[in-house]
């Protein structure tokens, strides 16, 4: 059904195919083509499929802006779950009403490896962004860590990372955890806003490409629903208190959600996330610890340990300063645990392939069995039936 609640949406993106989309919610040329490269599964002229977009996934319905609209469909049957920010292709059923018949790749995604300690796959947390925005407040201490960790991932995803800090009007510090982020984020923008009184939105504003999604991250009470209804310009999210004690705050925030702009950026609003587990994310550790792993290319062995052998780079860098033990030891720390979920995946793949050989040969054994035993009745049957005679 139809959601009267949400906004109105803007004219559609027709493309030369003549098929249109979601304007408010990112529908674009490009976003069109991508729809025509990957045509709907069963599109005819009786039974139309349209483009739309999830705007929210919920525990039993999914919210997509298809056309003018916005609409409550069930979870496909056929197709992959989508996640918050999928484009998919919408049609009829069999009962009339209209369904999500597959979901399209993903041009980024941002994942984490499951919460559970011992998990090796990865929970989605959002799709076709084009920035992720590091959410970093200045009214609590600076987590260099987790900046980094969440920098790999934001790179990992395919998107831009751009890194916001928030909250600038309420700390005296401002400016030295600007100048820390600046170092610490190298290669990565960085803007600095106050939601309150409206400062840095413009520039923020800049920063995004015409027509482009934004995701904001960082932890709860870090400013993002106060930061997209200063971008919107009205309240349209939650708000809530951040405890003085240890600065965290309440999850206004409790399900990612699209919230378009009137100019056509997109916004994702994303729950606090205390803990950020990386999955798979090589190409995101290049990106933000390329420096280091340069390092270990100037060593004077190629299987250098980076511990106590003769003409190691990195130990050099560390005795000099140019590379921080703190950095040097974050590195270490997400490259083991990278190590750990590979080991894991090979563990889990082992395991499934056990499990399925195993069931092929107790299966084919019981199968063979049962044939043996149904040719042996019928030969006591026959045998029965000539004695009678």
């Amino acid at each position: 059904m139809k959601n009267s609640s949400g906004p109105g949406l803007a004219s559609p993106v027709t493309s030369a195919s003549g098929i249109a989309g979601p304007t408010l919610y990112g529908y674009n040329p490009a976003v069109a083509r991508h729809f025509a490269e990957n045509p709907a599964p069963a599109s005819s002229a009786d039974n139309p499929c349209e483009p739309g977009r999830v705007v929210r996934v919920d525990r039993s319905l999914i919210l997509v802006a298809v056309g003018m609209e916005l609409l409550h469909l069930p979870y496909p049957l056929d197709a992959d779950v989508p996640v918050t920010g999928d484009w998919v292709w919408v049609g009829p059923n069999r009962a009339g009403d209209r369904q999500i018949l597959s979901v399209l790749p993903r041009h980024s995604e941002l994942s984490r490896k499951r919460a559970f300690e011992d998990s090796s796959a990865a929970q989605v947390l959002a799709a076709n962004m084009d920035v992720i925005g590091v959410v970093v407040p200045v009214d609590r201490p600076l987590t260099h860590n987790r900046l980094e960790r969440t920098l790999v991932a934001a790179w990992d995803s395919g998107a831009v990372p751009l890194v916001i800090i928030t909250k600038a009007d309420l700390a005296r510090v401002a400016d030295d955890v600007v100048g820390e982020v600046i170092l610490q984020a190298a290669g990565v923008d960085v803007v600095t806003t106050s939601a309150e009184n409206g400062d840095g939105i413009d520039n923020l504003l800049a920063h995004l490409p015409p027509r482009s999604t934004l995701v904001l991250l960082g932890p709860s009470g870090a400013g993002k629903s106060t930061l997209i209804n200063a971008l919107v310009g009205h309240n349209v999210q939650h708000t809530g208190e951040v405890r003085a004690g240890d600065f965290r705050g309440k999850h206004t925030t409790t399900s990612r959600e699209l919230v378009p702009l009137a100019d056509g950026t997109v916004l994702m609003d994303t729950p606090g996330v205390r803990g950020f587990g990386l999955f798979d994310a090589d190409d995101g550790m290049q990106q933000m610890f390329g420096d280091v792993e340069e390092l270990g290319h100037l060593c004077r062995f190629s299987d250098c340990a980076h511990q106590h052998e003769p003409g190691c780079a990195v130990q050099a860098a560390l005795s000099d300063g140019t590379l921080d033990d703190r950095r040097w030891n974050n590195y270490r720390k997400l490259q083991r645990e990278q190590a750990a979920l590979a080991r894991r995946k090979d563990a889990a793949a082992t395991r499934a392939y056990q499990r399925e050989w195993h069931q092929k040969v107790v299966g084919g054994g019981k199968s063979q069995r049962s044939a043996e035993r149904a040719r042996s009745e019928r030969e006591e049957e026959q045998r029965s039936k000539r004695k009678r005679r």
